[in-house]
């Protein structure tokens, strides 16, 4: 049984400038999905898929693979999760061989921890049914309360339907927690879609969880990630 991890990281981050390799709590963001893996040991194989020599670069001094330059049509603001993986497996996986397991790890996770891949993996391993397993935290308030700003920039409420409804009486809800999503070769490359009964949830404590796409999300992961760290929270 092999394992392989795939590390999507391009180089045209626009809200981030260079945000794959931009120094995070003193080293390089791309960093701490690498040695999560390697810490993990679960991977025959760490690759970074990129179409940047400079995280490239990076990627192999810190002991990951880069066998191949992402297409640049896979390297745009257009470009799925999917459409990368797909790639990358048909590449690093031959037909009839190659890995059975292969781990599509985000390169801005710094709350990765390689105890949580393992619980990904051995949830999909065990279930010979599912496609995927991936990481996911749940909603903080209940998403039916949500409410919204209309055009006279009064307030609504954007399920209307719930607005009586109390908090305790409504189901929870859950979001990816922009971690990892572990798939079977074969449903990556069939391309089984990641939101549906084919997978299965890793459930994440949500002060484990935060999407960085904006400066303003950079500066609350430093935050958060100095707290768990403090804390001892960050052991593995």
């Amino acid at each position: 049984m092999s394992r392989l991890a795939v590390i999507p990281a391009r180089g045209g981050s626009k809200r981030i400038p260079g945000k794959n390799i931009r120094l995070f709590h003193g080293k390089p963001m791309l960093a701490y999905s690498i040695e999560a893996a390697q810490a993990s040991r679960l991977f025959d194989r760490i690759v970074v898929s990129t179409d940047d020599p400079a995280i490239a670069q990076l990627a192999i001094e810190l002991g990951a693979e880069v066998p191949f330059s992402r297409p640049a049509t896979l390297a745009d603001d257009h470009a799925t999760t999917l459409a990368v993986m797909q790639h990358a497996v048909s590449v690093l996986c031959e037909p009839g061989g190659g890995a059975d397991y292969v781990c599509c790890l985000y390169a801005t996770a710094p709350f990765v921890q390689a105890t949580n891949l393992q619980r990904g993996f051995e949830l999909l391993a065990e279930n010979s049914t599912k496609s995927y397993a991936f990481s996911v935290t749940d909603f903080g308030f209940p998403v039916q309360r949500a409410i919204r700003i209309n055009e006279d920039g009064a307030v609504d409420a954007l399920y209307p339907q719930y607005r009586d409804v109390r908090s305790q009486d409504l189901p929870p809800a859950f979001h990816d927690a922009g971690q990892f999503y572990w798939g079977r070769a074969a449903a990556w490359l069939r391309g089984d879609p990641l939101f549906s009964p084919l997978s299965l949830p890793v459930a994440l404590p949500r002060y484990l969880v935060q999407d960085i796409d904006t400066l303003h999300d950079w500066r609350r992961a430093e935050l958060m990630y100095q707290a768990l760290l403090a804390s001892g929270e960050l052991g593995g």
